[in-house]
């Protein structure tokens, strides 16, 4: 049977994803968890990778698991009671072989939080980045729909990629505000059909900078033209981050 995992993590203590020789990754533990669990030694496919730092609410997952015969939805309290309490599997299905948690993603979605304030809040530094100052909605929603179609991205790709291209399409860049205790939040929810090392960190970045007229739509066209990594603004710190959802054809799932 093929396991499929949705899971969520705080990634504040972990190397990213993948397992590392040196450091601890939530693959890792994961890992541990189902050979702890259920006495067996599986590889678990991820839909990508995330960087160290980074926070997810809908990794999704998967394992092969011959012989297991623990029902898919309930895998998530199987293993749970065996992971730290930064990581969860909130949910459990199955799917035919032919699933890739990977190779089947349709489109994916993250979700960049700031706030705008003097001083840090201790209740917000965990999940969002602080910003003195930052345009209004209205100038961040018109200037997010720049970054939306089929561009060439390597501008926005940390140096060092081993990708075979870098072209990437944008569905929608959608943005949005609250507030709380005291202060003006804002999240940066991007949807594309994959994303580079760093790409959407840099992308909040340009896009606080384009929104207040530190830089122009000339200068991002420049950007796209010549994968000019000296065109952008800076790349936003980890712990914004979040891997919010991931989508799949659903007539290949089982779910």
């Amino acid at each position: 049977m093929r396991y499929v995992l949705k899971i969520a993590y705080d990634g504040t203590s972990y190397a990213g994803w993948q397992c590392q020789k040196n450091a601890v990754s939530v693959q890792e533990v994961l890992e541990n968890a189902i050979q702890e669990a259920l006495g067996v030694s599986v590889r678990v496919t991820a839909s990508g990778r995330t960087d160290a730092g980074v926070h997810a609410a809908g990794q999704v997952c998967h394992f092969d698991g011959a012989g297991l015969t623990v029902p898919p939805e309930r895998m998530p309290d199987c293993l749970n009671r065996f992971l730290p309490p930064d990581v969860r599997i909130v949910e459990g299905w199955s799917a035919d072989d032919t699933f890739d948690s990977n190779r089947s993603a349709k489109r994916k979605t993250y979700c960049y939080s700031l706030y705008v304030s003097k001083r840090e809040m201790p209740l917000k530094e965990r999940y969002a980045v602080r910003v003195d100052d930052a345009p209004s909605l209205e100038a961040l929603q018109t200037t997010a729909r720049l970054f939306e179609g089929e561009h060439d991205f390597k501008a926005f790709c940390a140096s060092g990629s081993s990708v075979k291209t870098t072209v990437r399409t944008v569905y929608e860049v959608k943005v949005e505000e609250g507030e709380s205790f005291g202060s003006r939040d804002i999240r940066i929810y991007v949807t594309g059909n994959g994303f580079l090392y760093n790409m959407v960190r840099t992308m909040t970045g340009e896009l606080l900078e384009l929104a207040s007229g530190r830089r122009t739509k000339e200068s991002l066209l420049e950007a796209f033209a010549t994968g000019e990594r000296g065109l952008l603004g800076k790349t936003m710190p980890a712990k914004g981050l979040v891997l919010w959802q991931v989508e799949y054809d659903i007539s290949k799932q089982e779910k």
